[in-house]
């Protein structure tokens, strides 16, 4: 593939994994993980069975086609056979795959397990297991369907995990799924280590939209990915942006898979430079050329900002983020600044002349300094049937 020197995940996870042990990879995105435990899958399976050896859990679409692409190309001078299983594609071609052999199985949890329910995946024979993105795969969304699958494999297995972060409450469910795992930790903070600039900008009520297309106004040649926080108002926002003229298509959970790929492909060939998305493009989105991420709407965790500040600044590229704040994200700005135990840089929108050309350093010269706040004490008042809890 041309690659000799290991990216620093790949050059601390490769040896325990070869090893046959247990590990938790933390790094940030883009710095290499799928080859850091494809390589391992690839070289401890046997390529002359056809039954299932190694099994990789992704939370998205996407991700799990991006991740069986790198793994179909370690393994194409071995003839390696790799099935991918996801939702949103016809089942039947993914049966009669997985019946006709494959080594290894790349797939997201609810398609793994309807075919394991059908008795056409059987995962008897596993040698190790992968769960990409593993807070993700852990939350409550996922968590149910991971344990379930999790039972189908052999006790013996090799169990992975890895992702961008890893939360205390990952590294305590994973007790019961890993055996003395290796913990290998490279750039514990994604936002600090990769060459990403990030600042946030107070707007007036209302005024997200006209900011936005200031700032699309004044855009490179480069792609923008820009985050909304529903599926309807990120269909609702392209619609305006494209009615305005600009060159923009969505990728939200309501399209079908034919349609988000038509989406990714066409972002990704930069035939289309604008793509408004859901938290689904936060996972797995592997563009090399977005040079801007817009948080038009905030996530709902600290880690989701951390993901989506991801998608730029790839490979070693800068890249900027600019959050978009109205009077009303105040508060929720401030639970995630204490989520990432950082403080953001923050001023009132410029202009997008000044925004784009400013840095986290300009920016924080024209505020005042200040700690940060330390984490408010909350409780709740519940009522039922008349009584106070």
């Amino acid at each position: 593939m041309g690659i000799s020197t290991p990216t620093p995940i790949q050059a601390a996870a490769l040896p325990p994994l070869l090893q046959g042990r247990d590990v938790i990879g933390q790094a940030r995105t883009g710095s290499g993980k799928t080859l850091a435990f494809g390589i391992p899958a690839i070289e401890r399976l046997d390529p002359h069975s056809r039954a299932v050896q190694v099994l990789v859990l992704t939370p998205t679409r996407e991700l799990a086609v991006q991740v069986g692409g790198v793994i179909e190309a370690l393994g194409v001078r071995r003839s390696i056979s790799i099935a991918l299983v996801y939702g949103g594609r016809p089942m039947g071609a993914q049966r009669e795959r997985l019946r006709r052999g494959a080594s290894i199985v790349v797939g997201t949890p609810g398609r793994v397990l309807d075919f394991l329910r059908q008795g056409v995946l059987r995962l008897n024979t596993l040698k190790m297991l992968v769960l990409d993105e593993a807070d993700e795969m852990l939350d409550m969304g996922f968590a149910p369907d991971v344990t379930r699958i999790l039972q189908a494999t052999p006790a013996t297995r090799q169990t992975a995990l890895f992702s961008a972060t890893v939360p205390d409450w990952v590294r305590h469910t994973s007790k019961r799924h890993l055996r003395d795992p290796v913990h290998v930790s490279v750039d514990p903070r994604p936002e600090d280590s990769a060459p990403i600039e990030h600042i946030a900008y107070d707007v007036p009520t209302g005024g997200k939209l006209r900011v936005l297309c200031d700032l699309l106004d004044h855009r490179g040649e480069e792609s923008i990915l820009v985050f909304g926080r529903t599926k309807h108002g990120v269909r609702k926002l392209a619609r305006e942006l494209a009615e305005a003229g600009y060159p923009v298509e969505s990728l939200q959970g309501n399209l079908s898979q034919p349609q988000r790929d038509k989406v990714m492909q066409r972002f990704r060939s930069g035939k289309v430079k604008i793509l408004v998305a859901t938290n689904v493009a936060a996972r797995g989105l592997d563009v090399t050329s977005i040079s801007q991420v817009i948080n038009f709407d905030l996530p709902e965790t600290s880690d989701l900002l951390t993901h989506r500040i991801g998608r730029t600044g790839r490979m070693g590229r800068r890249g900027q983020a600019i959050t978009l704040l109205a009077p009303i994200d105040s508060t929720k700005w401030r639970d995630l600044e204490r989520g990432a135990g950082k403080r953001i840089p923050r001023a009132p929108w410029p202009g997008a002349r000044a925004a784009l050309d400013a840095t986290p350093e300009s920016v924080l010269a024209t505020i005042p300094q200040r700690p940060m706040a330390q984490p408010m004490v909350s409780f709740s008042v519940r009522y039922r049937r008349g009584r106070r809890r």
